[in-house]
């Protein structure tokens, strides 16, 4: 048996994988609320709970993320991008262009056939590019952030945003309910003006025949159904979206041939 496990410390989820060699056990996901350092011990203690594990069987830990420098006990670090390759490629291995949407930035990532990056793209300079935005108009509209995809489905005439900008995105929504604008058509509007920004990224490393979404934004059916009609293709999306990155970061750590003892 060779136990690995692979934390990856979002700004607002923590992650945990445990793995026996190429097989994941288990996995635990749950909110930071405000502390890295106990999100990051209580993720993984309830990852372990659920294999039936304890620490001391962990032959060797990856981590990435945000938060992961807070960790204290022993670990290997790796990038965000090579942990998402990595654990996309292991997830779905015929990817080679990979769109995680996350809360603080949405990333394009081309991937080789053996989980390497071969080009990435990042959009960090404004939240309006990110999950964030997303969080922000449910908040604005009264919607919970998990219905905002039923919503955005049942739109005949999404609203067009003007606006690149979070703020003024916030702002532009308010004015669209003043206006009396269904919530549904502000929705999809968002949904829209994401996908266009998003498709301008995969254009930069250039569109393959297979692609997939993961992070938080791969769970709003909204967002994904709109980036397969502005796209023009099928979007793979994993089984558990949140989890691709700490599976990366155990498979690197693995990879590195440094065993904890």
């Amino acid at each position: 048996m060779f136990y690995k496990a692979g934390l990856d410390i979002g700004s607002v989820m923590a992650k945990a994988v445990i793995m026996d060699n190429d097989k994941v056990l288990s996995y635990s996901i749950m909110p930071n609320r405000g502390s890295f350092y106990n999100a990051a011990n209580n993720v993984l203690k309830e990852a372990l709970e659920k294999a039936g594990l304890t620490y001391d069987k962990l032959n060797i830990i990856g981590t990435t993320g945000l938060g992961a420098s807070f960790i204290t006990y022993p670990h290997i670090k790796n990038t965000e991008v090579a942990c998402q390759s990595r654990g996309m490629n292991y997830l779905l291995p015929s990817v080679r262009i990979v769109i995680e949407v996350g809360d603080q930035s949405t990333r394009v990532i081309k991937v080789t056939e053996k989980g390497r990056v071969a080009d990435c793209v990042i959009n960090d300079r404004c939240a309006a590019g990110s999950g964030r935005i997303l969080l922000i108009i449910s908040k604005v509209l009264r919607v919970n952030i998990n219905d905002l995809g039923n919503f955005s489905i049942t739109s005949t005439n999404p609203v067009r945003f003007s606006t690149s900008c979070s703020v003024f995105a916030e702002t532009e929504a308010i004015s669209r309910i003043a206006e009396g604008i269904k919530k549904e058509d502000i929705i999809a509007g968002l949904h829209q003006s994401m996908a266009i920004k998003i498709y301008s990224m995969i254009q930069k490393v250039k569109i393959e025949e297979k692609c997939a979404i993961t992070g938080g934004g791969a769970k709003d059916l909204g967002l994904v159904k709109m980036l397969q009609k502005i796209i023009g293709k099928d979007l793979l999306v994993p089984d558990e979206p949140f989890i691709s990155g700490a599976i990366g970061a155990a498979l690197m750590a693995a990879e590195k041939e440094v065993v904890f003892t």
